[in-house]
């Protein structure tokens, strides 16, 4: 472990200690049930489970990243598992946070009182098909503005769907988003692990498409940090 993944483990393990039960990032959230649809694209991308139409069962888990209290602004995360997407027990696990539109505010976590009021980003880059770039979840044009608290987020879902449009920006200067698949989230579910290491994508990743390996390292020692901290065991 470097000195950058040490400072990490530490800091979040000393962070879940003061939580008491709940990991250091993304204590308080709740868990969501969907479905992600693939409609296909004319123009294909080499990537197995987006060149064909499907639709695929989501387990998702909506968030506080510093789990500031409602209604301060927080940086927002969504977690998805899409359930089968690379065939059967083999599924897709996406962590996108609220971030920005442009070129480089993509790559920003930014603090938002809404859950809709603008796109859950990857942050870090993702290889899709031969091309670099980052994923986006998108709101959809004319969804209500709903308060970033997760009560709120489970019962706004529970009554009607929240609908994402699951993005991909290449980089350079002038890429434009591209729509991948649309992601509805239509109910509670029961909850999942309260550790966001209970979604992986660097283990469950695709064929053409998976994120690229920087600062993995740091993400999976604050994991291990949080894990201490709450005295959880390792994932299996």
């Amino acid at each position: 472990m470097n000195l950058l993944d040490r400072i990490a483990f530490r800091t979040a393990r000393a962070a879940a200690r003061r939580r008491g039960n709940r990991p250091a990032l993304h204590p308080r959230g709740t868990s969501l049930a969907g479905r992600l649809v693939v409609p296909g694209h004319q123009d294909r991308r080499d990537v197995p489970w987006l060149d064909v139409p499907g639709s695929y069962a989501v387990t998702a888990r909506w968030s506080r990243g510093a789990g500031l209290p409602h209604p301060l602004p927080d940086g927002l995360g969504l977690a998805l598992r899409v359930e089968d997407a690379g065939g059967p027990g083999r599924p897709l696990d996406l962590l996108l946070t609220t971030g920005g539109r442009g070129r480089w505010t993509r790559h920003v976590p930014l603090p938002r009182t809404s859950a809709t009021a603008g796109p859950y980003s990857s942050l870090l880059s993702y290889v899709v098909g031969g091309r670099r770039g980052v994923l986006a979840a998108f709101p959809a044009p004319g969804s209500p503005r709903i308060p970033a608290d997760p009560a709120t987020v489970g019962a706004a879902a529970a009554g009607r769907p929240v609908v994402f449009q699951l993005c991909f920006g290449a980089d350079g200067a002038g890429a434009a988003w591209r729509p991948l698949a649309r992601l509805v989230l239509h109910a509670e579910a029961p909850p999942s692990s309260p550790d966001g290491g209970a979604f992986d994508p660097y283990l469950n990743f695709l064929p053409g498409f998976r994120p690229v390996d920087r600062l993995r390292s740091l993400r999976l020692a604050a994991y291990a940090g949080s894990r201490a901290g709450r005295h959880a065991p390792p994932p299996s």
